[in-house]
């Protein structure tokens, strides 16, 4: 199960007051740690600098008012990229038909390790994921960890949304001098 980080009680109802979607909140590092804060804007628009401008010195305000955080400590907003977490049964639905990887707390038909597309949700709260070999059901309450990979389809997909050309991944070549 994902585990919710100590400042989400405080800070999400914030974020969600400004329009926002928290989508993670993570600490990374012990001395002078960096909090990071992943949103996502809840009309569908891409995230921009002024927003992540915006949310941070709304949390700053709050962090300093509530003092939750014992030390010195980076705070850093940031959208989700394209290859973004996946942290509510939510985000799975919405990027049905997408590659992701999921890793489980617990093992799920002999496995804690899935990749492959999402093909739906259920009501139950099982992800269902096709494999190069299977379908398996996952149910959210095991998922540890997950996020989308970034492949040809996402980018195609992206650009569409944003009226774009399509771009694709470049694949690795060796350079031959």
């Amino acid at each position: 199960m994902q585990i919710q980080h100590p400042l989400q009680a405080l800070v999400e109802p914030l974020t969600e007051e400004l329009g926002y979607e928290l989508v993670r909140i993570i600490t990374i590092g012990n001395v002078n740690p960096t909090v990071q804060i992943m949103i996502d804007r809840k009309d569908g628009e891409n995230i921009t600098v002024d927003d992540c401008a915006a949310v941070s010195r709304a949390v700053s305000a709050l962090l300093d008012e509530k003092d939750p955080i014992d030390g010195r400590y980076n705070l850093e907003v940031s959208s989700p990229g394209l290859d973004r977490p996946l942290t509510k049964l939510e985000h799975f639905a919405r990027f049905a038909g997408f590659d992701a990887k999921i890793e489980t707390d617990e093992a799920i038909d002999g496995r804690k390790r899935f990749k492959g597309k999402i093909v739906r949700t259920e009501d139950n709260g099982d992800i269902v994921m096709a494999t190069d070999t299977e379908e398996f059901a996952v149910p959210f309450a095991a998922v540890a960890k997950a996020k989308l990979l970034l492949t040809d389809e996402l980018l195609a997909a992206v650009a569409a949304d944003d009226g774009e050309e399509p771009a694709e991944l470049e694949a690795d070549e060796e350079t031959v001098e």
